[in-house]
């Protein structure tokens, strides 16, 4: 009876009889997972020693657990943990990518509301083991949010006559232009080949010239003037920003695809073809947001000069160094004070003031959130156009100066700090409009119906202050932008203020009347919300 009482008892729950077999620990392990019973999972890993855990480590399948996270994020977090604490050498390789991915995936759709607090664990293990990943994720982020921004150049653009017009359109009319005024040229260079075909060469000699006469003189002066005249004219010269600007949309084609083909890499059930690459593209930027906040603070880093720096100080906190070696501390942050104070100044009182310009219309009276949309729109194009114009004007100088485009060349990196640093320096005198009237046009052609707007000054006010204080922002050391997050979504505290006469029973966001400042991936001023 004894004997049968041995034969049917299971095997001990600290698992030591195992622990020294690499082979057991696994089909242990496997067989815990199978039931879902991570936790205990979780027991034997933490008792495994350096050469078992490598062990285990190389022939574990990661995919499986993988697939099902949220749950078993507490098996990956313990070996994580266990890795940490025992520090075998050398490094087993992890796929810690993979894991991440899976994260951002879960957390760019998320279903689960216990999702953050199953995962919080893990992904602090998962940073300390291996701190690249925030810098990593940082940079997905960015790309993402760039490859999106850059969806948003594609729109109309302006004639010479300040018309609004599509690219192709505008391309065609200029090449037509350009090959009606080459057709000119070269009649009136077939006209004087008459006479200055077939001429001796030695009539172009130094002395030949010096010995020229005043009626040469004239009649040279006469033909030259007649062909520049036919050339140089101000209309031709719109082909290079057109170029420029095509160029650019197919950089941002080509970002937006490749962003979406990494998303395609981690997520095969996405539906790619019918679903917009924005939508995409978006939630999994929130999803990577989300995973560097669950990451939490990192540490404080020693510089050369022996001075602590706070690398990811909390969002909106005036801990962030924004000096770069042209202020110091206390100057950078009285910077970014006077900034936030004047983007703020913009919504309280520019932005209150025109709305009440825009009641006393009598075509808007009754379309209250047209209004709130238009002020909306204007910031938000303000901050977009006055981005692509400071990128422009970088590459014309580039360009002009024949000097390769190549972000790895010394000579171009140099250059390109030496724009930056004068467009910041001359912030306060920089011609701006003609972003203020592309700002306006793009209103009154998508509100053509509201003619009364293009008679109404303080909207015109409103639209020049919009784009002065975006250019001044955008040209910082460390540029100001807009977060683009304009889901209506769940009310997020981090970047969410809800509006006065707003619902504070509701989270969820009905409608955005200011968007959020952001800078260094901080939220310096909170997006404004109807709730």
């Amino acid at each position: 009876m004894a004997d049968s009482r041995e034969r049917i008892r299971g095997p001990s729950r600290d698992g030591r009889e195992f622990l020294t077999s690499p082979r057991q620990v696994l089909r242990r392990l496997m067989l815990l997972s199978e039931g879902r019973q991570y936790r205990e999972a979780a027991g034997v890993v933490g008792r495994l020693g350096p050469s078992v855990l490598r062990s285990v480590i190389a022939e574990l399948p990661i995919d499986l657990l993988l697939e099902h996270l949220p749950h078993s994020a507490y098996l990956l977090e313990s070996f994580f943990s266990r890795l940490i604490t025992v520090n075998p050498s050398p490094k087993p390789d992890v796929p810690t990518e993979a894991v991440l991915w899976q994260l951002i995936k879960l957390f760019s759709n998320p279903h689960d509301p216990g999702l953050k607090q199953r995962c919080s664990k893990l992904l602090q293990s998962l940073v300390q083991y291996e701190p690249n990943l925030r810098h990593t994720i940082r940079e997905t982020r960015k790309s993402f949010n760039d490859a999106v921004q850059g969806l948003g150049v594609h729109g109309l653009t302006t004639d010479p006559s300040g018309q609004l017009i599509s690219l192709h359109m505008a391309l065609k009319t200029e090449l037509q232009r350009h090959v009606d005024t080459y057709k000119v040229a070269l009649h009136k260079l077939e006209e004087l080949s008459l006479v200055t075909i077939n001429q001796d060469p030695a009539h172009s000699s130094h002395q030949r010239l010096l010995a020229i006469n005043y009626g040469d003189i004239q009649q040279r002066l006469i033909d030259n003037k007649t062909i520049l005249t036919v050339l140089d004219k101000p209309a031709l010269k719109q082909l290079t920003s057109l170029i420029e600007n095509l160029s650019q949309r197919v950089e941002n084609d080509k970002e937006v695809l490749k962003a979406v083909g990494q998303v395609k890499r981690v997520d095969l059930q996405a539906n790619l073809e019918k679903r917009p690459a924005a939508g995409l593209l978006m939630n999994f930027a929130r999803g990577c947001e989300v995973v560097l906040q669950m990451m939490g603070p990192e540490n404080i880093s020693v510089g050369p000069n022996n001075n602590p720096s706070i690398i990811g100080s909390p969002k909106g906190g005036s801990n962030s160094s924004c000096s770069d070696g042209y202020h110091s501390d206390d100057s950078a942050n009285e910077e970014i004070s006077s900034m936030v104070s004047q983007y703020r100044l913009l919504y309280l009182e520019n932005r209150t003031d025109t709305l009440e310009a825009l009641d006393s219309l009598p075509q808007l009276k009754h379309v209250h959130n047209l209004k709130a949309k238009i002020l909306f729109s204007i910031i938000v194009l303000s901050f977009r156009l006055c981005h692509g114009m400071r990128e422009r004007k970088v590459m014309e100088v580039l360009r002009t100066l024949n000097c390769p485009l190549d972000s790895t060349n010394e000579i171009t990196l140099a250059l390109d700090r030496s724009i930056r640093q004068h467009l910041h320096d001359t912030i306060d005198t920089f011609p701006l409009g003609e972003i203020e009237r592309s700002v306006f046009n793009q209103v009154l052609s998508t509100l053509h119906e509201y003619s009364c707007l293009e008679s109404c000054p303080p909207l015109t006010h409103y639209v020049s202050a919009c784009v002065r204080l975006a250019w001044k922002m955008v040209n910082q050391k460390v540029p100001y932008y807009l977060d683009n997050d304009f889901n209506l979504g769940f009310l997020r505290l981090e970047k969410h203020d809800r509006h006065a006469q707003a619902d504070r029973r509701s989270d969820l966001i009905k409608a955005f009347l200011w968007p959020a400042l952001m800078q260094n991936n901080h939220c310096m001023f909170k997006a404004i919300v109807v709730t």
